[in-house]
């Protein structure tokens, strides 16, 4: 199996178990035991780890001998906002090291902030810049707890243009600082 840059394994092992439906369609986990695909938010039982492999198509899934789950249909797409949502998520994880505004997203996807907005809010219930801010955050989580890069490193790593709004994003959707997350997660330095 091959996998594409944009998620490590354990950033979507975490989004399946959470159930998060805003992966639907980006990838797949597939499960060795049962030779079943699913989509990320699916609520049957989940796998143990050892036997999950993630594809970033149907496609690549059926080839590899996958069969759609029953309960979930990752095979039948559910909103006709799906393409964008993805399209959207797409652009916010492949450029969420640049600095990114709702015009941009907006360009991308040829239709107005405006729309974006809230068209993305009505599909994920958050906006573009939360769940970028999001993106951000679990990259940083991931460079703390297995880098001995210093917080200023992975502050403007990860696209943050000012420590100070790094840190408060940090403890808002961590409930801790980056300092403590390093300590109870990392084996790096504090930076």
């Amino acid at each position: 199996m091959e996998m594409e840059a944009k998620f490590t394994f354990d950033e979507m092992w975490e989004k399946i178990l959470d159930c998060d439906r805003k992966y639907d369609g980006l990838f797949f986990t597939c499960v060795k035991t049962t030779k079943i695909y699913c989509r990320p938010s699916c609520r049957s039982r989940k796998p143990k780890k050892r036997n999950v492999e993630f594809y970033f198509s149907i496609e690549e899934a059926e080839n590899c001998g996958f069969r759609a789950c029953k309960r979930c249909q990752p095979e039948i797409e559910q909103s006709p906002y799906v393409e964008f949502t993805q399209q959207v998520i797409t652009f916010l994880t492949d450029h969420y090291q640049q600095k990114i505004g709702l015009e941009e997203v907006a360009a991308h996807v040829g239709m107005s902030p405006s729309y974006v907005d809230r068209l993305f809010k009505q599909e994920t219930d958050e906006t573009p810049r939360c769940y970028l801010e999001k993106i951000r955050i679990d990259k940083a989580a991931y460079l703390l707890a297995n880098t001995d890069k210093t917080n200023l490193e992975i502050c403007l790593e990860t696209g943050f243009q000012s420590t100070s709004h790094f840190y408060k994003v940090f403890r808002d959707l961590k409930q801790q600082s980056p300092g403590q997350y390093r300590k109870e997660k990392g084996a790096g330095r504090n930076g």
